[in-house]
């Protein structure tokens, strides 16, 4: 393996020093009010004094309709940002850059308790939650919102804002037309869905210092038939560029089941299978890696900016050969970190072939219920996942998701 993957890299001037990224994931270890956590510094701690070059937080919900999990973190008001600043001097301390993560669910928010917010009274495609139309004040104000937690990210001291518009989060609906039914200027045809992305985007480079950067994830494509498209998503990701945004990461947009994002099993054989007791991949066939790779590809020939690659990286051949190609600038992964928060110091340290993350996705399903954690290691979590199963855990306290 040649030396790119962990060679330093530059997002915005901010040096980083290797193209390894922990992408962002929820983490369930916030107060009930959205506060950082002593947990919650201690797990990012954790990964950033093992030589990972950049962290993205889980996504931080910058109003109270946008929460879309309970012990969510948030960036809603001026009290989170002492919090938040605990954070971010936790990790940079070790070397390690942070990028704080903007969010709002729309209506994909799973805490029955929050009225949330669509572009319009479109059943959302993960949950089937039904939601009445954005009214004019309501997006002016959730524009706002995002600047606010994009300023308090700023105050904080992070390294830069991340905005997320993917994954069929708010922003991701109002560029979908599945998602996305309006007859107004927020929506119809591609460049009426341009504007509410376009509009936050701006908004966020305004709220924030001028050499503070700021990066997106964009949702390339919608999962179900008839939705978003690569090259919309291509078109408008340029405009982002230039509105002074400093790096786009590939996703994808409106989901139908969270292993859209998060691919199940990925490169995983029949013999990693029995070893880690994947009794339901021995039925099935392992998923490939680096599964957006083309839709970066496409963004690098079209778009002159720094890409973030998610998506499947499992192998350090594939990781560091997304980089060295010019398909990537930086390689992001998340559930590897969960398995294995040292990974970053292990491929720095001359770490070949796979790591140990195969992609069986109960970290994600417990998502709401318990912190963040690896449910394969040690063994006896898998005996208390199944208990938690059973009795009813995973269907209490969240609406639940399509699969």
């Amino acid at each position: 393996m040649g030396v790119a993957l962990v060679e330093p890299g530059s997002i915005g001037g901010v040096e980083v020093r290797n193209r390894i990224t922990r992408a962002a994931t929820s983490e369930t270890m916030a107060a009930q009010d959205g506060t950082v956590t002593p947990q919650l510094i201690a797990f990012y701690e954790r990964i950033a004094r093992n030589q990972v070059g950049l962290l993205i937080t889980g996504h931080l919900y910058c109003h109270p309709r946008g929460q879309y999990a309970p012990l969510q973190t948030g960036v809603h008001d001026d009290a989170k940002v002492r919090g938040l600043s605990e954070l971010a001097v936790a990790c940079k301390r070790h070397g390690a850059r942070i990028f704080g993560q903007i969010a709002h669910a729309g209506s994909q928010s799973r805490v029955p308790e929050v009225e949330p917010l669509a572009p319009s009274p479109v059943p959302n495609a993960l949950t089937g939650r039904m939601v009445g139309e954005a009214t004019e004040e309501e997006i002016a104000e959730t524009i706002d919102a995002f600047a606010k937690g994009a300023r308090r990210v700023a105050e904080a001291g992070f390294d830069g804002v991340h905005i997320h518009a993917a994954n069929g989060y708010l922003i991701s609906e109002f560029a979908s037309p599945l998602a996305n039914k309006r007859g107004d200027a927020w929506g119809g045809s591609a460049q009426a869905r341009d504007r509410f992305p376009l509009a936050i985007a701006k908004a966020v480079r305004k709220a924030v210092p001028d050499d503070f950067p700021v990066t997106m994830k964009i949702g390339f494509a919608d999962a179900p038939d008839g939705g978003l498209t690569v090259a919309e998503s291509v078109a408008r990701a340029g405009q982002v560029v230039d509105l002074g945004l400093s790096g786009i990461e590939v996703s994808i947009g409106v989901m139908q089941a969270p292993t859209d994002s998060a691919n199940a099993y990925v490169a995983v054989d029949r013999k990693r299978a029995a070893q880690d007791w994947l009794i339901h991949r021995l039925f099935s066939e392992p998923r490939p890696e680096a599964y957006f790779r083309p839709w970066a590809r496409e963004l690098k020939a079209d778009v002159d900016t720094t890409v973030l690659l998610a998506g499947g990286m499992r192998t350090t051949e594939t990781m560091n050969d997304v980089v060295a190609s010019g398909d990537a600038d930086f390689v992001a992964m998340a559930r590897p970190f969960i398995r294995e928060p040292d990974i970053a110091a292990q491929i720095v340290a001359g770490r070949r072939g796979r790591v140990d993350c195969t992609s069986c996705n109960l970290c994600l399903r417990h998502e709401g219920h318990h912190p963040l954690r690896c449910w394969r290691i040690p063994r006896r979590r898998l005996l208390q996942h199944a208990v938690y199963r059973l009795t009813g855990g995973l269907r209490r306290g969240l609406l639940r998701t399509q699969r």
